[in-house]
């Protein structure tokens, strides 16, 4: 008779911010994923904390080592209610992001961040993030200053 878990699963995603942007990564796969956005993160495993888990998944889908901040949002439910994403902001302290895992990777300001289509359960978090993401402006070119 198979073992079925009663536990829900914990997924974490990073909103990692750097300079008023947040970090967004385009799914590679699979398949009916693929083409979506996403915040980088993914499950716990047992006997890791949330944080932990953040950085170690962060290190393996982006080369980077994180400082993990506040929570971002609320809890969002995933797979029927078997999942949870909890999603927590993130500083770069080591490393370039590089494309390990995803297709692609863009810094979004506030104002782009409907520009990419988003995973549906990552929705939440976006809506969320405004807060984080002070507006800054573009620096002055000398056409500007003349």
């Amino acid at each position: 008779m198979p073992n079925f878990s009663s536990e829900i699963r914990i997924i974490v995603g990073a909103a990692i911010i750097s300079d008023g942007r947040v970090l967004a990564c385009e799914r590679s796969e699979p398949a009916e994923v693929a083409g979506r956005w996403e915040f980088p993160g993914g499950k716990v495993e047992p006997g890791e904390t949330e944080h932990d888990a953040l950085v170690r998944e962060c290190e393996e889908e982006l080369g980077v080592l994180v400082e993990v901040g506040e929570r971002v949002g609320d809890d969002v439910l995933l797979g029927h209610g078997r999942a949870v994403l909890k999603v927590y902001t993130a500083t770069l302290i080591k490393g370039v992001p590089q494309l390990i895992e995803h297709a692609q990777l863009r810094w979004l300001a506030a104002d782009e961040l409907h520009t990419v289509p988003w995973l549906p359960a990552d929705a939440p978090i976006v809506a969320a993030l405004p807060k984080y993401l002070p507006n800054h402006p573009p620096p002055l070119s000398r056409a500007d200053l003349a």
